[in-house]
Parts: structure tokens; sequence; C-alpha cells
């Protein structure tokens, strides 16, 4: 069996250390860095030919500019003959253009798709994808993790003896909010939304039944927090005693935290596929789980050719 190497871009590598931390392997020396123009430069400083070299790097804001870094980095070990090249992106940017919503537009998370392949990639590796069918987009394997087990544990955390209703935020997660009401003993609820244009949305109805039961609203990412902030009140008003949030990815873009720092939710769960600082942890009533054991896992698993289905297979 080839030898493991593992190195990481700019965008989240203290979650890359803790991924090695996992596996017991020290991060690969890579120096990745900016021309005073803009360009991104990337040298491989460790010998890599004929391994099984993993790249970790969340396409996060700056969205491009992680994009192109890992773009560069798969060629530079591509170029090094790496034997294969799995990119683990545990937040894959773009994913939120996943189809056509209006004539003349992209479907970006397929161009995203084709680049990583162009570059060299021959394997993927993701969290909690906006849309599975973004799988799809792939000729190469895809394996995509679930964060459900990682996110459990904050409920954990308050539930105790109080009813939950598990609440989805728009219809197109409610298979989501299914899952973790099936894993929770809880009931289900769903707000019902109008969005007028990207980033900005507005709650009109809830479904189910939420007097005098926890609400948690369990999404796939919270960026600017307009959806989450605005369920708040909404389920308040409907009798829910308190409400939390779970998400897998912090963007937390905009007025995300000034909207999360004046809303009545309780508290947010969230994993560290998207580095957060003390200040937005703080604003944002966020508490933070790391997703470093399940990734970690999830390479040993691939590297040694064993099965990773229990990881991504939603209960």
């Amino acid at each position: 069996m080839s030898e493991l190497k593992l190195f990481a871009g700019n965008s989240n590598p203290v979650l890359a250390k803790k991924i090695c931390a996992y596996l017991g392997l020290p991060l690969g020396e890579a120096d990745v860095k900016t021309f005073s123009d803009g360009e991104t430069s990337v040298e491989i400083k460790e010998n890599v030919r004929g391994r099984d070299v993993y790249l970790i790097q969340s396409t996060c804001q700056p969205a491009n500019n992680h994009m192109i870094e890992l773009l560069v980095m798969i060629d530079a070990v591509r170029r090094a003959s790496a034997r294969r090249i799995t990119a683990v992106m545990p937040y894959y940017g773009y994913a939120r253009q996943d189809r056509k919503v209006a004539p003349r537009t992209p479907i970006t998370a397929k161009l995203v798709a084709e680049l990583l392949e162009a570059a060299g990639a021959d394997r993927v590796l993701s969290v909690d994808l906006h849309a599975g069918q973004i799988q799809g987009f792939f000729n190469i394997p895809f394996d995509h993790l679930y964060a459900t087990p990682v996110l459990m544990k904050y409920a954990d955390t308050f539930s105790n003896d109080e009813e939950m209703v598990i609440v989805s935020p728009d219809a197109g997660g409610v298979e989501r909010a299914r899952a973790f009401a099936k894993l929770f003993h809880a009931s289900l609820a769903i707000i019902d939304k109008r969005r007028e244009k990207a980033n900005v949305s507005q709650v009109m109805n809830v479904i189910g039944d939420v007097r005098g039961k926890v609400a948690i609203i369990v999404d796939d990412l919270i960026d600017t927090a307009g959806t989450l902030t605005q369920a708040v009140p909404e389920l308040l008003e409907r009798g829910a005693t308190k409400v939390y949030g779970l998400a897998t990815h912090p963007v937390l873009s905009g007025p995300a935290l000034d909207r999360i720092s004046n809303s009545e939710i309780s508290g947010i769960g969230v994993t560290d596929t998207i580095p957060l600082d003390e200040e937005k942890v703080k604003k944002g009533k966020c508490t933070v789980f790391s997703v470093a054991g399940l990734l970690g896992e999830s390479i040993r698993r691939i590297h040694g050719e064993d099965s990773v289905s229990s990881l991504f297979v939603r209960e």
C-alpha cells in the first residue's frame, strides 16, 4: 500500500491539523501563497511520487481564492506523480448554484466539478452538500459524509426531558429534518417561506405543532441568517418554549452575526468545516463541534480500501 500524505491550503489549517492528529500523521509541508498581483503560488516541499495524497481545503470565503488554491495544489501534486489525489472539501463552495433558476444562468456547482476533474483529482470527499445530486456532477468517486452524529452532541446538551420538535427551514430541507426527527424520536415541523431574491427570505407560515416544545431548526448552512432569525419569532409566537439552531456550515456572511445577536434564538450548534474566530462564535451564539474525526476516519478507510458506507449513509 502506498504511503499516505496530507496537505492543506489556507482556508482551514486548524481542521487540517486536527485530522492529522486523529490519523497520527504529520501535516505535509506545502508553501501556498499569493503573489503581489493576486496570483496563487503553490510549492509542495515533500516527495509525493507514488503516494496517496489528500488535499484538505474548504472553499469558503474568499471562495474564489480558496478554490483556485485547491485547483493549483491538485495540479502541483499531479505533476509530481502522486498515485492518487483526493480533494477533501469539508465545505463545498458554489453548492447552492446546482441548477438553472432563471434563463441565462450558470450551473456553477457542475462547473466546479469539471474544474476539479480537469485539474487531476481522482476522488472528492465532502460533508453535507447543499444538494445531494451534486455527486452526480462528477465522473469520479465522491464520498458524501453527514455531520448528523457530530451535531447530535449539541442537542444532547439541552434536550433533557423536554419534548422536541425538529423544524425544517424550507420544503427543500424536509428530508434532512426528518432524519434528525427520527434519530431524536421527535415530531417534525416545516417553515413555509417565500424567497423574493437571493439571500432574502420571508417566513409565511409554520406547518406542524410546536406548542410547548423545544424547537430545533436544522439546516445544512447558515449564510446571512435571514431564514433562521425570521423563523425564531414565528415559532415562539406559536408556543415553542425555546428555539435552537443546528447547521453544518457556519458561513455567517453579511448581516448574519448582527441578526443572530439580536435574535431570541437560544443557541446554534455548528461544525468546524468553516473556521470561526472567537468573536464570531460569541456573537453568533455558536457552539462548535469538530468533524476532524469523521473526516479522519473516512480518509483512513479510503486509504485502506475499506468500506466508508457506515460513515456517509444517513440513518
